[in-house]
C-alpha cells in the first residue's frame, strides 16, 4: 500500500504550481525519499548541517554530476519551496571546476632550451 505524506502531497502540489514536468517530479520525490531514508527520519527533520553532509558525502562517494545535480535541486526544491528554508546552503555560489579554465587556451606553453 502507497501511502502519500502530507509533505509529499504539499511538494507534489508545489512542483504542479511551479510547472514542473512528471519525469522532473518523480526525480525530485526520489532524491527526497533517499536523504530521508539516509537519516531514516521525516525530511521536515533533518537539519541543514545533515543536508550538507549528505551531499558532502554523495561527493566523496563519487557521485555522477548529473546525478548529484538532480538530487541538490529535488532536496533544494522541497527545503526552500515546500518547506519556505531560506538555508544559506543553498544560496552559496557554487565554485568551478579548477580543472575547467574561464580563459581558453589560446598559445601551448613551450618550454624553451634556455630554461
Amino acid at each position: 500500500m502507497n501511502t502519500t505524506t502530507p509533505l509529499r502531497q504539499r511538494m507534489i502540489e508545489d512542483m504542479d504550481l511551479a510547472g514542473l514536468k512528471p519525469r522532473t517530479k518523480e526525480t525530485y520525490i526520489y532524491a527526497v525519499r533517499r536523504l530521508a531514508g539516509h537519516f531514516r527520519r521525516a525530511p521536515d527533520r533533518i537539519t541543514e548541517e545533515e543536508v550538507r553532509a549528505y551531499l558532502i558525502e554523495m561527493k566523496a562517494k563519487g557521485a555522477a554530476q548529473g546525478t548529484f545535480k538532480t538530487n541538490l535541486h529535488g532536496i533544494r526544491f522541497l527545503f526552500r519551496n515546500t518547506l519556505g528554508s531560506d538555508w544559506a546552503l543553498f544560496s552559496k555560489k557554487r565554485f568551478v571546476n579548477p580543472n575547467k579554465s574561464v580563459f581558453p587556451k589560446l598559445f601551448p606553453i613551450r618550454m624553451s632550451a634556455a630554461c
